[in-house]
């Protein structure tokens, strides 16, 4: 049984906006119930993270391989077109756009649960060098983790090693590992905790490609066929669309 594209979009749009909802929600709750101490927000916050990130992938894994993600869907489609696996051009395009979609929902729906302004752009400036250099590595590693994963036959694991990865990484990066530019955009959208003011989302956006390709680059380097397992990323999807399989 093959998933038609547009159910594979919708996982991705209605998976995206969840992240992004518990990601900012998470967030609002956790400066409402420990004003004050940020160390503990932010505990808060990546456990909440971790968790709902871990469901999603569960959720919606079998649907789209849930990327979530605009840097992992390029490097499946990347690292996939010479073996014919992974994401057609086609579908990279429309994996993007809802992604991003999706995370600017999910700002709109935590603002509203709230009781915010649906939308309320965020002055939250992250624009500094160090934390770009976070963002590279926090990707990286995202990049590394997945694709090693699918290569090596375990992506299985991959809900509670993602989860596990990304709620480590707010603690061992500088910028707390967005590690996402849909995500990163969809945060503008709130001017909360895990708000990130518009004017610093271009830095950390390139930042997170610049992690995609020194990604890229090793795995090339450790697992030099790890494009035929694209296929596999993040999780494995039911059998792909067979009017689709062509023009990588």
């Amino acid at each position: 049984m093959t998933n038609a594209l547009w159910r594979r979009l919708l996982a991705e749009f209605t998976g995206t906006a969840l992240l992004v909802t518990a990601v900012v929600g998470s967030g609002i709750m956790a400066t409402t119930l420990s004003p004050g101490d940020v160390g503990l927000q932010l505990l808060e916050n990546s456990i909440a993270t971790a968790f709902a990130l871990g469901t999603l992938i569960l959720m919606f894994g079998p649907v789209s391989g849930a990327h979530f993600n605009p840097v992992v869907s390029a490097a499946d489609w990347f690292l996939g077109r010479r073996t014919g696996t992974g994401l057609t051009a086609r579908e990279l395009g429309g994996y993007v756009v809802v992604q991003v979609a999706g995370a600017i929902a999910g700002s709109v729906l935590a603002n509203l649960m709230f009781g915010l302004a649906a939308v309320d752009f965020s002055g939250k400036d992250r624009a500094v060098g160090h934390l770009w250099l976070g963002e590279v590595v926090a990707t990286t590693g995202l990049i590394l983790l997945v694709f090693a994963l699918a290569r090596s036959g375990r992506a299985p694991v991959a809900p509670a090693a993602v989860g596990a990865y990304i709620g480590a990484a707010y603690w061992f990066t500088s910028s707390t590992s967005f590690a996402n530019p849909a995500v990163t955009i969809g945060r503008a959208f709130t001017d909360t905790f895990a708000g990130i003011a518009p004017t610093s989302v271009p830095g950390f956006v390139l930042a997170q490609f610049v992690g995609l390709a020194v990604g890229i680059g090793l795995l090339s380097a450790l697992y030099p066929d790890a494009g035929r397992a694209a296929d596999q990323v993040v999780v494995p999807t039911d059998d792909r669309d067979p009017t689709l399989d062509h023009h990588r």
